[in-house]
């Protein structure tokens, strides 16, 4: 079952070494004209929602935005993007990276003082639209010339940092950690691999939201009744 990582320096390390990676990169591909990129760790990692399965391997995901490119087809974004994060991760003595669905996952990797837990960078590529953020997808199809690229909206993850301010402003980030770890080993249990961290935790962001919302909903109403009957 997940637990939240506990290990402060090792999340520190973590995050230090992914971050500097994360950051080669995106000066790599602003040195040329062809793209122009800026980057976040976000989701779990950004918000200190670091889970582990048991003593199993935990991974960072960072969006790429994409703020100006002369690249336009969607096969030739994510070529660059690869060929400019392979060369990070080899300067780094990493192996390259692997082409995911939504994502350009790094081999595992582990401390070699300390903590040796494995651990991973998960990168997509992001470009924001005025309904919000598109990630890009590569959708295999078993013969790479057939293959489609396309750009699909981050699902529920319309105003979420607005979100999570309120959330915040309102004491309830640990209703966020509490229904963050259950759904993670209810899609654990139920052996669901269509829900990585990054769609765990806007799922549990835009619960908890709800809920709030609906909350405020009744007792503004029950005010009104109040003042009714009086």
């Amino acid at each position: 079952m997940y637990q939240y990582v506990i290990d402060k320096d090792f999340l520190k390390r973590l995050r230090g070494t992914c971050g500097d990676i994360v950051n080669q990169l995106v000066q790599r591909i602003n040195l040329d004209s062809d793209m122009t990129v800026s980057a976040d760790l976000v989701g779990s990692g950004a918000r200190n929602l670091v889970t582990q399965n048991e003593s199993g391997q935990v991974d960072l995901d960072y969006n790429l935005y994409i703020e100006h490119s002369e690249i336009r087809n969607g096969r030739e974004i994510k070529v660059h993007v690869r060929k400019k994060f392979n060369e990070v991760l080899r300067s780094k003595g990493w192996g390259d990276c692997q082409d995911s669905t939504s994502v350009l996952t790094t081999e595992w990797q582990h401390f070699k003082k300390g903590n040796k837990t494995e651990f991973r960078i998960d990168l997509a590529i992001i470009q924001k639209g005025c309904l919000g953020c598109h990630r890009l997808i590569h959708y295999k199809t078993g013969h790479v010339n057939l293959d489609q690229y396309y750009w699909n909206l981050t699902p529920n993850a319309a105003d979420l940092e607005k979100k999570v301010a309120t959330i915040k402003s309102n004491n309830l980030w640990n209703q966020v950690r509490d229904v963050y770890l259950t759904k993670k080993n209810f899609y654990l249990c139920n052996n669901d691999h269509n829900h990585p961290s990054f769609k765990v935790y806007i799922e549990a962001v835009n619960e908890v939201y709800q809920k709030f919302q609906q909350q405020q909903f009744v007792c503004s109403a029950g005010r009104r009744c109040e003042t009714i009957f009086l």
